[in-house]
């Protein structure tokens, strides 16, 4: 069974930027597509990006693309989010996310293993 553990959020003004871990302790980590998904409270939770198990394939939700990316380090377990140019609408809980194929990647139901969450908060 698969454990995540987000990391790396935080407090930053608009414009700025912060770098997201998710570090897996479960094995086939490297088997599995990686997802990130965030949740703004009221709202439901949305896709941010995903990313192939061997990186070499990665989608972005329009919101994010051209300001966040997506990558990963197999050797440690590791998949991470650099988020710049951040916007206040960019504050939620960000969750991370794993499944074993590529598709159907915007759906949360489709996705096994889920962390607990990291708060981002973007001030303006």
């Amino acid at each position: 069974q698969a454990q995540l553990v987000e990391s790396g959020g935080g407090l930053v003004q608009a414009g700025g930027s912060l770098k997201l871990s998710c570090t897996s302790s479960g094995y086939m980590f490297s088997d599995l597509a990686v997802a990130w998904f965030r949740q703004a409270p009221g709202k439901e939770r949305d896709f941010v990006a995903a990313i192939s198990y061997n990186g070499r394939s990665t989608y972005y939700s329009e919101s994010v693309k051209g300001r966040f990316t997506i990558s990963r380090d197999n050797g440690k377990n590791t998949v991470y989010l650099q988020m710049d140019s951040l916007k206040p609408e960019d504050t939620a809980v960000y969750s991370c996310a794993t499944k074993s194929d590529w598709g159907w990647l915007v759906e949360p139901s489709q996705y096994t293993y889920w962390g607990q969450g990291t708060q981002v908060t973007v001030s303006s």
